[in-house]
């Protein structure tokens, strides 16, 4: 699906492209706006056909599939006399799982073009945003930053997320209540979200670094994109932190976790020493010698009971008053 966004005098148009053999000056001439008043051209799940469309059109080339995933910057952002590429991670949460979606920017010119291969929450918000306030967005590098701001205010909402949840798995763990597998599988759920992110914020460190070395970019979108740099730094911080208190979690729940194992060793342990004396009677007593002076007492087994039971007693209240028990 193609969507090219057109400035109007003080609006912009949303111009749905469905019949490709019409060429954009086509689409442009129905609402009597030109080449100039393109802002903003989305491709969303992009066939081959519709790639060519953009590409004749607009004079821009894309890149390919394999070298959108590679990760090396060289692949990540690349700039010549006419235009700028990027491709840069956005980061996609489902029920239980995130991972990163990388996204296309190509700018050139006064406009952008954009090409995805996932719904994203953040363009459908900053198209409201576009359609709100049409003069705060001159071309596409305003386009581009202003993508980029409502994308590391989601990044932060998913860390402000990730962070509350640290919490309460901590308040489940020091509860001492027995639930041992959902916590190790919730330090390793947490522990795979912060790493998904830390890698979806270096990813636009970098982007965000070369951009600020661009002389491209106008003069007064480069102190927002060092707030955003500072941002993305500071959330980077963040992640860290994260990781220290999962370390920390860890740590906390396996040292509980061996005091509850070294409680049951020391109760295996304390009986085994309680039954000992009355084992070792036991065995005397059952010993099969001809000449054993008990074996003719006619109190013999009471006393051998006897003896097997204070035995017993004898150790455990000396367990108890050293406060072993």
């Amino acid at each position: 699906m193609i969507r090219v966004f057109a400035r109007d005098k003080f609006e912009i148009r949303s111009i749905n492209v469905t019949d490709l053999s019409k060429s954009i000056i086509d689409y442009l001439e129905e609402y009597r706006l030109d080449i100039d008043s393109v802002l903003w051209i989305d491709l969303l799940y992009p066939e081959i056909d519709e790639i060519n469309w953009v590409s004749l059109n607009f004079e821009v080339e894309f890149p390919t599939k394999q070298k959108t995933e590679e990760i090396e910057i060289s692949s990540r952002y690349w700039e010549d006399e006419e235009s700028i590429t990027i491709n840069t991670y956005f980061l996609i949460k489902e029920k239980d799982t995130a991972y990163n979606e990388t996204v296309t920017f190509i700018l050139k010119k006064h406009f952008i073009v954009t090409s995805r291969y996932k719904e994203l929450k953040t363009f459908n918000e900053f198209i409201k945003k576009l359609k709100t306030n049409p003069r705060q967005y001159e071309d596409g590098f305003y386009v581009l930053a202003g993508i980029f701001e409502i994308r590391i205010d989601s990044d932060a909402d998913t860390l402000e997320y990730l962070a509350k949840e640290l919490t309460k798995l901590s308040r489940l763990v020091l509860t001492g209540i027995d639930i041992t597998e959902q916590v190790i599988e919730s330090i390793s759920a947490y522990e795979d979200l912060n790493m998904t992110i830390r890698e979806n914020l270096i990813d636009k460190q970098r982007i965000l670094s070369s951009l600020l070395k661009s002389y491209k970019i106008p003069k007064n979108l480069r102190e927002e994109f060092r707030i955003m740099i500072k941002d993305v730094n500071s959330l980077i911080d963040y992640t860290t932190f994260n990781f220290e208190r999962l370390d920390y979690l860890q740590n906390t729940f396996l040292g509980l976790l061996n005091i509850e194992q070294n409680k049951v060793i020391k109760i295996f342990t304390v009986m085994s020493v309680i039954f000992l004396p009355p084992t070792l009677i036991a065995s005397i007593y059952g010993m099969n010698f001809q000449y054993m002076p008990e074996l003719s007492l006619k109190y013999g087994y009471p006393m051998a009971i006897f003896m097997m039971v204070l035995s017993a007693i004898v150790p455990l209240l000396i367990f108890k008053r050293k406060g072993w028990l």
